[in-house]
């Protein structure tokens, strides 16, 4: 059976973790490690990116995250009481597992965000079922309380943990990074599972991928906490373990307990979540007098193309519109289409000022019928395959601007038509990009401004550029980087977190609705 790390933190982890998904999952085959979980502080940001680079290195993703659970109630964010909080790994044995842990993680953000987003031990109560929970860090409820040697107080605690996710799906968590604390607890961690019966469990809390990573990570603290190199962030992790250890490593670690090391391969066999992609599933439209959906479509279409082109349609516009039709029918886009059109004309009926659309939708004679764009693909001979095509199975994208001012209304219209619970926001990363990353990374080397701003300002301003591209492009840059060693260090350190995530914040206007039979 083998070794899997089951504590680990992505670059998702903002500011934290440094595991770049590729590489992490390509540094794990090679270590011939078969499985590996995904545990992110607070959110499952990346759980679908790291699915998918988990499977194209022929490596089994578990699913999961390390919560913050409340002192108190989640709701309670009185400063001082409810600074306390704890962390909680959790990993999704099954779909329902999944679905309960995307419930407990999006309540942590809106109803208990208080420095950290939170659950607390109802929400674990009300969502345990299909979880296997860790009793996590030095963080952890369990471990801060065997630090001030309230040991009936962890068994108690651990007792309560076990007795909500079951026998068998609540682990204690051995750790060893080589400090003081973490040795001071290892024997009262063995002594508890004794005592109650409760399973150990040996993880590495990985934070990034190789030893010598343990500097990127630092300069991602330091820019989260605003602080220089040298100075203590508060968060430092004191040594340089935190990385994927093979399991070789891992075994002589633990040797003292070989069952802790086995029981990761016994966890990775009990999760099992598989992600289906490629097949959409589109929230139910309501179609009057509860007729066919394509017919009622169809209808809409004719009316949209006489009032269009007049009572004497060229064959050529009908025989296009037909074409079309087909096309969305056997493709599954009938309600789609009427979704769209739908919250279009509740816009323009209230007088919200609508764009005539973008990109390849403009193509389509069936979107203008309907009133969805505003304009005539016949007349400039737009191509409706650039928009929808049999051959490449993807979701149309239908490019609608709306008044800025008064987007809301059109926003708070589909919340009221498809409910509160079934539309939501999503989410935009802001990213390190080639001068951002040198800005932030010569703040945290406490090298001059105008030093950082002049090699800065060597990367020439062109989307999507690079570093590497920058000094193959500037000579100027690489006689910098080739001459001074304090400015190579800047720009090695640099590429090192450049292309990460360095925060999350809710899109401007992308929204996603579904419903309850998905």
């Amino acid at each position: 059976m083998a070794f899997t790390h089951l504590h680990l933190h992505t670059e998702y982890s903002l500011l934290d973790g440094a595991c770049r998904l590729g590489e992490l999952c390509a540094v794990a085959k090679d270590l011939g490690q078969t499985a590996l979980a995904i545990t992110d502080h607070g959110n499952m940001f990346g759980a679908v990116d790291f699915y998918k680079a988990a499977k194209a290195n022929g490596i089994k993703p578990i699913i999961g995250c390390e919560v913050y659970v409340a002192e108190r109630n989640l709701t309670d964010k009185v400063h001082g009481l409810d600074s306390q909080r704890y962390h909680l790994v959790l990993l999704c044995k099954n779909e329902t597992g999944y679905k309960n842990l995307i419930q407990m993680v999006s309540k942590s953000w809106v109803d208990g965000f208080y420095v950290r987003p939170r659950v607390d031990k109802a929400l674990l109560e009300e969502y345990h079922e299909g979880l296997i929970a860790l009793s996590a860090c030095l963080a952890g409820e369990i471990p801060r309380k065997l630090s001030v040697k309230d040991f009936e107080g962890a068994k108690e605690t651990a007792l309560w943990y076990n007795r909500v996710f079951g026998a068998g799906n609540y682990y204690l968590e051995l750790q060893d990074h080589g400090l003081r604390e973490q040795k001071e607890i290892l024997p009262d961690l063995l002594r508890l599972s004794r005592e109650t019966g409760i399973p150990l469990v040996a993880t590495n809390d990985v934070h990034y991928i190789q030893k010598e990573d343990a500097k990127v990570q630092k300069v991602l603290i330091c820019i989260q906490t605003n602080h220089t190199i040298d100075e203590d962030t508060g968060l430092e992790f004191g040594t340089d373990e935190f990385y994927l250890k093979s399991e070789a490593e891992m075994r002589e670690l633990f040797s003292y307990v070989p069952e802790a090391i086995e029981n990761t391969a016994k966890i990775a066999d009990m999760c099992n979540v598989e992600f289906e992609f490629g097949k959409t599933k589109l929230p139910h439209f309501d179609v009057p007098g509860n007729q066919d959906h394509f017919a009622y479509f169809r209808e809409k279409c004719y009316a949209g193309l006489y009032k269009n082109y007049g009572g004497n349609v060229p064959q050529t516009h009908i025989d296009r519109l037909e074409y079309e039709l087909s096309v969305i029918r056997q493709m599954g886009y009938v309600d789609y289409f009427l979704i769209v059109a739908d919250f279009i004309a509740y816009a323009k009926s209230k007088d919200i000022p609508v764009g005539p659309g973008r990109g390849s939708g403009a193509g389509s004679i069936a979107a203008y019928c309907m009133g969805i764009t505003g304009i005539d693909p016949m007349r400039y001979n737009l191509i409706f395959e650039r928009f929808l095509n049999p051959e490449r199975v993807s979701m149309p994208d239908i490019d609608v601007d709306f008044c800025y001012e008064r987007r809301e209304e059109v926003i708070d219209y589909v919340i009221q038509k498809y409910g509160k619970d079934h539309v939501a926001q999503i989410v935009t990363f802001g990213t390190m990009a080639a001068r951002g990353a040198v800005r932030d990374v010569g703040r945290v080397l406490g090298l001059p401004y105008n030093t950082v701003d002049s090699v800065s300002k060597q990367i020439p301003r062109e989307l999507g550029i690079t570093i590497e591209a920058a000094l193959k492009k500037n000579a100027e840059l690489k006689k910098l980087y080739d001459e001074d060693v304090k400015i190579r260090e800047l720009i090695d350190t640099a590429k090192s977190v450049e292309g990460m995530p360095r925060h999350a914040s809710t899109h401007a206007a992308g929204y996603t609705v579904y419903d309850d039979n998905h």
